[in-house]
């Protein structure tokens, strides 16, 4: 990891998610539904006198007649209008895990890292767009929700969010956490959940179908390379900084076991997003985010 002490492979600093603007630049994540920039980098499903076309149907009553499409009229000898997508600035939440279960890495930097330089680089993109940008920070004990705003302040916000976590004495699990996702996201929002999905049940799922029919959900599932290959044979020491637990990797069977749940638990999250027609990426603690996104 070039340029980075052992804190930038632990935490986050505001400096780092600040320096991300250079290589987010170079994504373009939203180009397909960009056409003025200065209105917003998203189509909204309202139906008027936009700026983007989007179908042409029969003529109906109270139909604006400048809007009648007097080719297709022609050809068809029935009266056409046509129909337009107003282009407008579209709320975008992050939701980002910052769980027990994030703090680690066996390479590249630590789970709950990686995870904020993904929501960094996307934040960065939508304020370029001129979205707006509203988050969810979440640990086993909080969970802090940022209104949608525009402009460079929000990301700023945003990013002190990231860096500056609360801590509190209160325990919250992820089925609450993704409940209030649920109901803070508003309708028309694209929504970004980068986590490694540990603890994924039915009631959250419930709430994954809830956002999907009204938003357009991404998410990201974040992992250590460990998690997806098995280790070569030996003994490995693993702590949390105040326990150590030694792993022997010459248990075959017990390591095939561990690499089989992994592979579990990566394809339940590929059949649930395919149901519910969510995108799914995957980004190792090893790997770049930007080439990731790209």
């Amino acid at each position: 990891m070039e340029n980075q002490t052992n804190s930038g492979l632990v935490s986050v600093s505001l400096d780092m998610l600040i320096k991300l603007a250079k290589p987010a630049a170079s994504l373009k994540l939203f180009r397909s539904r960009v056409r003025a920039p200065q209105s917003g980098g998203y189509l909204s499903r309202t139906r008027g006198r936009g700026m983007e076309f989007d179908e042409v149907r029969m003529y109906q009553p109270g139909d604006d007649i400048r809007s009648i499409d007097w080719r297709v009229t022609a050809r068809t000898g029935k009266t056409h209008t046509k129909l337009f997508r107003e282009e407008r600035a579209r709320p975008v939440f992050i939701s980002v895990d910052y769980r027990a279960s994030m703090q680690f890495a066996t390479r590249g930097v630590f789970k709950s890292v990686q995870a904020a330089k993904l929501a960094g680089l996307l934040a960065w993109v939508a304020e370029r767009h001129g979205d707006r940008i509203g988050g969810q920070i979440f640990s086993d004990t909080s969970c802090r929700e940022l209104k949608p705003q525009n402009g460079k302040q929000a990301v700023l916000h945003f990013f002190n969010a990231l860096v500056k976590t609360e801590t509190r004495h209160t325990a919250i699990n992820f089925e609450q956490v993704m409940g209030r996702l649920s109901h803070h996201v508003k309708p028309g929002s694209l929504v970004y959940i980068i986590s490694d999905f540990r603890g994924i049940n039915h009631t959250i799922e419930n709430y994954l179908t809830k956002l999907a029919r009204h938003c357009e959900v991404i998410m990201i599932l974040v992992y250590d390379p460990l998690e997806s290959q098995l280790p070569a044979k030996g003994r490995y020491r693993f702590t949390d900084t105040k326990t150590d637990v030694v792993v022997d990797t010459g248990d075959k069977q017990r390591m095939m076991n561990y690499q089989h749940k992994f592979q579990q638990h990566c394809a339940h999250l590929q059949v649930l997003a395919k149901k519910l027609n969510i995108r799914l990426l995957r980004c190792a603690s090893n790997e770049k985010p930007v080439e990731v996104l790209r």
